[in-house]
C-alpha cells in the first residue's frame, strides 16, 4: 500500500473517530452551506511539517477546498508567522481543524527534534535512523516526520526486514542458529527480504562474522560504547553496515559518529519529542 493510501485511511478513521454521529457544535448553530476560511498561525519557533498531510486532509472532507501554502515542509518557522490559508465549506473547515492540528504539532515537534540531532551529526559520515518506538496507528506521519527533519527511516514494520534481537536469538537457541534458521526462511519464503542482527557484545560480532557472510547485511551494535564500537568496527572491517543503538543521545551523539558508524538509531526522535504550538484560525469576511 503507498503513502498516500495509507494516509487517506489514516484520515478516514480519525475523522470518524472524531466526528462520530455528527459534529453537533457546528450543526446546531452553523448553515451547512456556510463558506469561510481560516489560516494557520504559528506560535513557536521550529521546523514545520505536516504541510501536505494538511492539505490533503482538507480535500479529502471537502474536493474543492482551495488550500494555500506560504510555507513548505522542513521550512524553519518562527512565532507570528503563517503556514497556510484554507478556503472550504465552514463545516469541512471546522471537521478538520484539529486532526489538522494534532498531525502538525506532533509532526512539526519530531521534524524539530529530528534536526537537532541532524545538526550533530554535520561533518560525520554516521546517518541518524529512527525506531518503531511510535505511536500505534500513527507510525506513519511520526516516520514521515523524522524524514522531513533530516532522518533516514528504518524498517517500517515487522514486515520489511528480519530484524533478529535479543529476544529472537534467545528464544531461536543462540545467534548461528536464528541466522541460518531466517537465511533459509528468507530464500524459500521471502526471496531478496534483507537480514539485520543485533549483538550484545564483541564476542557476538565474530559470531556473526563467523556465520553472517552473504546472510546479514547489517549489524546493530546494541548499547555498545563508543570504545567497544571502535573494536566492533575493527572486527567487521566493512564486510557489513553498522548501526549503533541504545543510550544516544543530544549530547553524546557526536562520539557515537566519530567512531565511523554507518547508521545511529534514536527511538526518542519520535517518543520523547514534545509537539508545538500550532493554531487554526477563523477569517473574518
Amino acid at each position: 500500500m503507498n503513502f498516500d493510501k495509507k494516509l487517506y485511511h489514516l484520515i478516514d478513521e480519525a475523522l470518524k473517530e472524531d466526528t462520530g454521529d455528527g459534529d453537533h457544535s457546528a450543526l446546531s448553530c452553523i448553515p451547512a452551506t456556510a463558506k469561510g476560511k481560516a489560516v494557520l498561525k504559528i506560535k513557536e519557533d521550529g521546523v514545520l511539517a505536516g504541510m501536505e498531510v494538511a492539505e490533503k486532509i482538507f480535500t479529502y472532507k471537502e474536493k474543492n477546498s482551495v488550500f494555500t501554502g506560504f510555507k513548505k515542509d522542513g521550512d524553519i518557522m518562527k512565532f507570528g508567522e503563517k503556514a497556510f490559508e484554507v478556503s472550504a465549506s465552514v463545516h469541512t473547515i471546522l471537521q478538520c481543524e484539529r486532526l489538522v492540528l494534532n498531525c502538525m504539532q506532533r509532526m512539526s515537534g519530531i521534524a524539530t527534534l529530528t534536526s537537532l540531532y541532524v545538526n550533530k551529526l554535520k561533518g560525520f559520515t554516521t546517518k541518524l535512523l529512527d525506531t518503531r518506538k511510535t505511536t500505534p496507528n500513527f507510525r506513519l506521519l511520526e516516520k514521515e516526520a523524522v524524514r522531513i527533519g533530516g532522518g533516514v527511516n528504518h524498517r517500517f514494520g515487522l514486515y520489511d526486514m528480519i530484524m533478529l534481537k535479543d529476544n529472537h536469538i534467545d528464544f531461536c537457541g543462540g545467534i548461528e542458529k536464528a541466522i541460518q534458521k531466517a537465511d533459509e526462511y528468507v530464500k524459500t519464503k521471502k526471496p531478496g527480504l534483507k537480514m539485520e542482527i543485533e549483538t550484545r557484545s564483541i564476542d557476538d560480532v565474530k559470531k556473526v562474522m563467523a556465520v553472517g557472510k552473504g546472510k546479514v547485511f547489517r549489524i546493530m551494535l546494541d548499547n555498545f560504547t563508543p570504545v567497544q564500537i571502535t573494536e566492533a568496527l575493527k572486527i567487521i572491517n566493512g564486510s557489513f553496515e553498522t548501526e549503533a543503538s541504545g543510550g544516544i543521545n543530544l549530547d553524546n551523539i557526536q562520539a557515537y559518529a566519530a567512531t565511523g558508524v554507518d547508521y545511529v538509531s534514536v527511538g526518542a526522535l519520535i517518543h520523547q519529542a514534545r509537539s508545538l504550538d500550532l493554531s487554526l484560525k477563523a477569517l473574518p469576511h
